[in-house]
């Protein structure tokens, strides 16, 4: 007996190639202006969070295939890469940034969990510890923008919000290991947004007042 899920799956597959194309599109759109003003400076990434999401992205991409995620999982490896270029710019601009043992911590915790990949059999462990991996990554950009709220771009993490939505539209198959990654890290980066923004407003009250 045919499975009807597999089925309108199959049927489905134009369709989720045009949305994993959009989703291509964005990443590679939204990336080019956020590099251009790392490369000039105006705007100061966090290194160390930058480097666990480039580790991150790219093995959970090879997770994702490995759970059936299909093309839906391509615009997570050309993110993974593009990320280690990033990852690459901010370190050498991190002379502007104070860097903190704690960052370092998180950096250490991250390393020493991705192993845990080639030891596990099942996709959906290693997506769980790697998610959790890269939430842990946000942390130092998070607090970061809580003393520099104006250094972020709001703009890139509201597309890579919406490029993550297509990610999960194009996927050929809804699993914990194919969703897990794309909702958690959207909850992030809408987290971050709404952080910087209350205090943009407040501080934008607070100088009214002053």
């Amino acid at each position: 007996m045919i499975n009807p899920l597999i089925d309108f799956q199959l049927i489905s597959i134009p369709i989720l190639q045009i949305f994993s194309g959009i989703a291509i599109i964005l990443t590679l759109l939204n990336y080019f202006p956020y590099i251009l003003k790392i490369r000039n400076k105006t705007i100061l990434p966090h290194f160390i969070s930058w480097i666990i999401w480039s580790l991150t992205t790219f093995i959970v991409f090879l997770a994702t295939l490995v759970g059936g995620g299909g093309i839906g999982a391509i615009p997570i490896g050309i993110s993974g890469i593009i990320t280690f270029y990033v990852a690459y710019l901010a370190f050498k601009n991190k002379a502007a940034l104070k860097i903190y043992i704690l960052d370092w911590i998180y950096l250490f915790i991250s390393l020493s969990s991705i192993p845990i990949w080639y030891l596990s059999n099942d996709p959906f462990w290693a997506t769980v510890i790697l998610t959790t991996v890269d939430t842990i990554g946000f942390l130092p950009t998070l607090r970061k923008s809580i003393n520099k709220p104006y250094e972020e771009n709001l703009l890139f993490y509201f597309i890579f919000f919406l490029r993550n939505m297509l990610v999960i539209f194009s996927l050929e198959k809804f699993t914990p290991t194919t969703l897990l990654f794309p909702i958690i890290v959207n909850i992030d980066c809408a987290i971050l947004i709404l952080l910087v923004l209350v205090i943009r407003m407040r501080t934008s009250v607070k100088e009214i007042i002053e």
